[in-house]
């Protein structure tokens, strides 16, 4: 097979101030063996130098699949634009991610654009068209009146500008050009063509691939293995030989972190709700038993990363799913894949038992039609103002991932997490809620730190629903700001409710209703 070579040989066709593209979502379908590569010939040659990645959803977590933080590296990469970052400390070295570093030191040029736009920025450099417009995140981080998705000071470069056509605002991001694509699929055949057999998401591979080789770049693919040409039904080969350049191998590549390989996550098999990991008792279970109550069958969810992603779970351990159950509940992540079971934590993206499954271009396609009615997405903060931000709070630079497409179009959203963070910890006793030591910082503060989306303004403008749970009380999100509707048995109102938070409810429900007693017994 003339494309079939070694990583580190692959990589040498990189020149300095170049631009790479590499889909991947957390450590899943991440090109890491690559990516591993090029940052192991930088530490021998200090070249290729000043590259620019292009990440439309922050491929690697930074442990068993490093991905991103293979090519964190002062003087090999200049400037990042990602759909998030990855700040959880390494558990054995207490560290954070070599990326995180690089932005908090302000040695890098790092923008974060929504995952969204990041994806169907890529049908346009495809297309050869002068860029992708849109009005998602108007008002938003990623709006030049605030940030413009920088998160450096070194970012001098307006990567996202305000325009206006026909009378009306829009967000417009300018074509630039890629000239490398580091994708992986699951297997290529002798000519090239390649497959996602093993693979339970194929996020961007595809479109990275299309928008690099109009650019006139390369194409280098990972894959496990080589099977015999004209051996695969031609539906099966999704990425044709003639936009790959470069086969490399690595046999060993898992799953994701803390998975090598698992069948379920391909609806090869089926594994029963008694089977799916437990969520210990705790503020997070709580709050996600909570929000499960809004989960509606026959009605398209999407849900986001945190504890949202825990109330499938829950859902599962009360028996929900049992028998076929499941196939009433449509659930789906931002990835693409459609039924079965929403994971959480580091297995967050994929689903248990899928039926089916997007690419994640028109994955975005579905969300920005308002096809997905229902959502439930995990907060940081929650503001006086109606705003909510995920994407940048204290020394954490996360991003919104697909938070901004998936909020903006959503017709019912439930936002989700603890009331306080830092040291919160409680404990249950009789279906009632002690709170034993206070979180020392409060989330419904203010002002947020930064506006990943307005709640209100949807509220106001596009008639959304919206309901703020956390494991205390709960609010409904109204055009003239929050009304407090429940409160957990065993909280007191104005100690443990209203002296933690920084603004004031415009109405408390009266009579003020108990959250129900079974979301705290074990």
């Amino acid at each position: 097979m003339k494309k079939l070579c070694s990583a580190s040989e692959a990589v040498q066709c990189v020149t300095s101030n170049s631009t790479i593209a590499s889909p991947g979502v957390i450590g899943w379908t991440v090109p890491d063996a690559l990516l591993r590569a090029l940052g192991e010939r930088f530490e021998t040659e200090q070249t290729p130098q000043g590259l620019t990645f292009f990440f439309p959803t922050g491929g690697g977590d930074a442990f068993e699949v490093r991905g991103m933080d293979h090519v964190a590296k002062a003087g090999l990469m200049k400037r990042i634009v990602s759909g998030n970052y990855v700040n959880t400390r390494d558990p054995a070295t207490g560290e954070r991610p070599k990326l995180m570093q690089l932005i908090q030191s302000n040695a890098i040029e790092a923008y974060s654009w929504p995952i969204g736009a990041g994806v169907h920025w890529l049908r346009e450099v495809t297309r050869g068209s002068p860029g992708y417009l849109t009005k998602v995140g108007l008002g938003c981080y990623i709006d030049p009146r605030n940030r413009g998705g920088k998160f450096t000071d070194k970012c001098q470069d307006d990567l996202v500008r305000l325009v206006n056509f026909e009378g009306k605002d829009y967000l417009f991001y300018p074509s630039w050009k890629l000239d490398f694509g580091f994708i992986r699929a699951s297997s290529a055949d002798e000519n090239g063509n390649l497959s996602f057999e093993d693979e339970p998401l194929i996020s961007t591979h595809i479109a990275t691939a299309l928008a690099v080789k109009a650019c006139g770049g390369t194409v280098i693919a990972q894959v496990k293995r080589i099977v015999k040409k004209h051996s695969r039904l031609a539906c099966d080969s999704r990425i044709p030989a003639s936009l790959v350049d470069k086969v490399v191998v690595a046999e060993d590549a898992p799953m994701t972190t803390g998975t090598p390989f698992d069948a379920a996550y391909l609806g090869k098999q089926r594994r029963t709700p008694a089977d799916l990991p437990k969520i210990p008792m705790s503020s997070d279970k709580v709050i996600a038993r909570r929000g499960a109550l809004e989960v509606r069958k026959h009605e398209l969810s999407i849900f986001g990363f945190g504890a949202s992603s825990d109330i499938p779970l829950v859902m599962a351990e009360q028996g929900l799913f049992d028998g076929d159950a499941i196939d009433d509940y449509w659930f789906t992540t931002e990835h693409g894949p459609h039924g079965g079971i929403v994971m959480s934590a580091w297995q967050f993206s994929a689903n248990v038992n899928p039926d089916a499954l997007l690419d994640g271009v028109t994955q975005f396609d579905l969300i920005d039609g308002g096809l997905c009615k229902f959502t439930a997405l995990s907060f940081a903060q929650m503001d006086a103002r109606g705003v909510v931000n995920v994407s940048k709070f204290g020394n954490a630079n996360p991003g919104a991932g697909g938070f901004i497409d998936i909020a903006h179009h959503a017709q019912r959203l439930i936002f989700t997490g603890t009331f306080t963070t830092g040291g919160l910890k409680v404990d249950f006793e009789g279906g009632r809620l002690n709170i034993r030591h206070e979180g020392k910082v409060k989330k419904l503060t203010r002002e947020a730190e930064d506006i990943t989306y307005p709640v209100i303004e949807g509220v106001q403008e596009r008639g959304q629903k919206a309901l703020l749970i956390t494991e205390r009380a709960v609010f409904k999100i109204c055009a003239d700001g929050y009304e407090l509707i429940e409160i957990a048995p065993g909280v007191d109102l104005q100690r443990d409710v209203l002296e933690q938070m920084e603004f004031v409810p415009v109405r408390i429900a009266d009579p003020l209703p108990h959250m129900p007693t079974q979301l705290f017994l074990p």
